[in-house]
């Protein structure tokens, strides 16, 4: 029998997930607050922004909650299933990307989505999406394997296969062509999930969503509060270009809300406040900086390993 996806659940879900992270990272700011923008597409639905801005520990971090539905799919949505074409559709999610103001501390991103897409007398299209990922300017084995062994943790339950499975997916995803490096250390992430029915990949969403807090909030109170100096710092912002670059060409979900008619500040809240580029830029031979290019920025299986070397 075919299980037909529960919409609402979904949604209460997704706001419910939004609310405790908020004010699990507000309160490890201790400064800072999330200001809410709630919104409407004037296509259908709408959402609700929170961005916290100038934190004590959060530079810049925004959690976007949105439930958008139409007639018609965009282009970036049936350039690779021509199926949907012709079908109106519901897409809601929680996306969240946080920039700590110490360069020792990482940016994380997270999202978890849903997708449904129908027409009359035919079964709904659906499918879970998702995932999170760590992008360090410093590199420290120990922040790298406790991120990996929570992702890891959060795929237990649905088969030993499903978390090497979305960490190479990550992998490959989060990679930047033009530069040849990946964007970060990788993590977790899925997309098209419907295999074995909607109550267990609404599970698998709703645990990877669940462990995004255990997974970064460790990591973050072990760096705030390094020393670091102007050298970090610009660092930190050529690095955070390299991020930018990601997401304005190649993310499918930064495409997919622009050409949706998606709202453009929400779509961009994840763009961190301060970014350099510098011509032909490489770091010196040696140094810490350099070091993040030799030992962190290359796909490796850090459990495996143990973090060691």
């Amino acid at each position: 029998m075919t299980q037909e996806p529960d919409t609402q659940a979904v949604q209460d879900y997704l706001l419910d997930i939004q609310d405790r992270i908020c004010a699990a990272l507000a309160a490890e700011d201790g400064a800072g607050a999330f200001r809410e923008d709630a919104w409407e597409r004037p296509g259908g639905g709408g959402g609700r922004t929170r961005v916290m801005e100038g934190g004590a520990v959060f530079e810049k971090g925004g959690i976007n909650f949105s439930h958008v539905f139409g007639d018609n799919l965009p282009p970036s949505a049936t350039a690779h299933r021509p199926e949907l074409a012709g079908r109106s559709f519901q897409a809601m999610g929680v996306s969240l990307v946080m920039h700590p103001r110490n360069p020792y501390a990482p940016t994380s991103h997270a999202n978890v989505r849903f997708f449904v897409a129908e027409k009359p007398g035919a079964e709904p299209v659906w499918w879970f999406g998702g995932g999170f990922d760590l992008t360090p300017y410093y590199g420290f084995d120990e922040d790298v394997v406790h991120w990996h062994s929570t992702a890891r943790a959060a795929c237990a339950p649905f088969g030993e296969e499903v978390h090497p499975r979305l960490k190479q997916w990550c992998d490959d995803y989060f990679f930047l062509r033009h530069r040849d490096e990946p964007r970060g250390v990788g993590g977790l992430f899925f997309d098209d999930e419907n295999q074995g029915g909607f109550e267990r990949c609404f599970g698998l969403t709703r645990s990877i969503a669940d462990h995004y807090l255990p997974a970064y909030l460790p990591i973050v109170a072990r760096r705030k509060d390094s020393p670091y100096g102007e050298r970090e710092r610009e660092f930190q912002r050529l690095r955070r270009g390299r991020y930018v670059e990601f997401n304005l060409v190649y993310d499918r979900g930064t495409l997919f809300g622009l050409q949706s008619g998606g709202r453009t500040e929400s779509i961009l809240m994840s763009l961190p406040p301060e970014v350099s580029w510098r011509y032909d830029w490489h770091p010196e031979p040696g140094t810490a900086e350099a070091r993040l290019y030799e030992r962190y920025l290359k796909p490796r299986d850090w459990l495996a390993e143990g973090g060691e070397g």
